[in-house]
């Protein structure tokens, strides 16, 4: 990838995985970059579980039975901390879900730099992935994220709207 907007437009769901291995050096980089992604406030509201092992992979298929997913050599669920997460004087808003969001977005980034494709994955059993991971109350279970290398599938065009439709200047 030569520059940022190359990596974005790059990026998007894959929903099929080859049957390989992902190095634990291309891991360590994607963590890295996910500790480093900001939050209100740096509280970092975040907890994310690697789900490598055969068991706690078939058991996290059974929270999102796809066959696809099945596919993904490894998992990440990404967790939001309730009890540490910033919340908006005037309304109280919890901005873990935002946080989670930025934290999520640079870990897919980051797998896509590293050869790797990504899912967000958000249609899911909370409550049978809390109690299959003993994840405690305060900790939402936001998104799972499959990880591993594409198959040979292709580039699609990704249909977004042009930039005077979002932007708008006040």
């Amino acid at each position: 990838m030569n520059n940022f907007l190359e990596l974005v437009r790059l990026r998007q769901s894959v929903r099929s995985y080859l049957p390989k291995e992902v190095e634990q050096e291309k891991l360590n980089y994607i963590f890295e970059c996910v500790r480093l992604a900001p939050s209100a406030c740096n509280l970092q509201p975040w907890r994310f579980l690697l789900i490598k092992g055969t068991e706690a992979r078939k058991d996290l298929q059974k929270c999102y039975a796809r066959n696809w997913f099945a596919e993904a050599p490894i998992y990440i669920i990404a967790c939001a901390d309730h009890t540490v997460a910033w919340h908006r004087k005037s309304d109280n808003k919890d901005h873990s879900d935002v946080d989670i969001s930025i934290a999520v977005e640079h870990l897919c980034l980051a797998a896509l730099e590293q050869g790797l494709g990504t899912c967000w994955v958000c249609n899911f059993d909370v409550e049978l992935c809390r109690k299959l991971f003993y994840i405690p109350e305060h900790i939402e279970p936001v998104a799972l994220i499959p990880v591993g290398y594409p198959s040979n599938e292709t580039l699609t065009d990704k249909q977004r709207k042009e930039t005077n439709e979002i932007f708008q200047e006040i």
